[in-house]
C-alpha cells in the first residue's frame, strides 16, 4: 500500500455512513428499456451492496464508497421512455459544439465503452469530453453516466451491450443532465 492508499483508507473510514438515493421513479417505469427485475438486480442488490458493505466496513472501502457514489448519480438520471429523446439546452448546445451533433456523440460515447475491457463506466464530463472509468472512482466532472458493468445489461439484454447502449437513450432525462451542466 503506497501513501496515497493509506491515506484514502484512513479518511475513508473516518466517513459517516453512505445511503443509496432513492429511485425517483417506479420500479416498472424505465421498461422496457430496463424492466423491473434488472432494476431490482442491479438497484436493489448490486448498488444497495456497495453501501452496505461500505457501512458495515467490509471489503475496499474504497472501491465499495466509489460504487455506491456512481450508481447515485447513474439511477436518478432517467426518467420514463421517450422516443425520440433527444437532448435539449445546455447538453444539446455542448454536444454540437464539440461533436457536431447528437448522432456522432453517441458514436463516439459508443467507441469510448466498447475499449472498457471487463467493467467499468463510460461518462460525459461537464466540459464535453467522453470519458471512461475502470471500475469503480469517484469523479468530480460527470454529466452523463452509463454503466457499463455486464449486470447493467444482462439481465434485459444477455451479450447484446451494443443494444443496451442504444436503448438507454430513451430513458435520459436531459433536464437532469442540464442541471448537471
Amino acid at each position: 500500500m503506497d501513501i496515497r492508499q493509506a491515506i484514502d483508507l484512513i479518511e475513508a473510514s473516518s466517513k459517516k455512513s453512505l445511503e443509496l438515493n432513492r429511485l425517483p421513479y417506479a420500479r416498472s417505469a424505465l421498461q422496457p428499456v430496463l424492466s423491473a427485475s434488472s432494476l431490482d438486480l442491479h438497484y436493489a442488490k448490486l448498488a444497495q451492496g456497495y453501501v452496505d458493505r461500505y457501512n458495515k466496513k467490509e471489503g475496499d472501502r474504497v472501491f465499495n464508497e466509489a460504487g455506491a457514489y456512481l450508481h447515485n448519480i447513474f439511477f436518478p438520471q432517467f426518467t420514463s421512455p421517450k422516443s425520440p429523446n433527444r437532448p435539449t439546452g445546455a447538453a444539446l448546445s455542448l454536444i454540437n459544439r464539440k461533436y457536431g451533433d447528437f448522432d456522432r456523440f453517441k458514436e463516439k460515447m459508443l467507441g469510448a465503452a466498447m475499449t472498457i475491457q471487463g467493467s467499468g463506466w463510460v461518462y460525459m464530463a461537464r466540459n464535453g469530453e467522453i470519458k471512461t472509468i475502470k471500475n469503480h472512482q469517484i469523479k468530480s466532472d460527470i454529466a452523463l453516466l452509463i454503466d457499463w458493468w455486464e449486470h447493467a445489461w444482462v439481465t434485459d439484454y444477455g451479450s447484446n451491450k451494443v443494444k443496451y447502449f442504444n436503448n438507454i437513450w430513451r430513458i435520459i432525462d436531459w433536464n437532469q443532465i442540464n442541471h448537471r451542466l
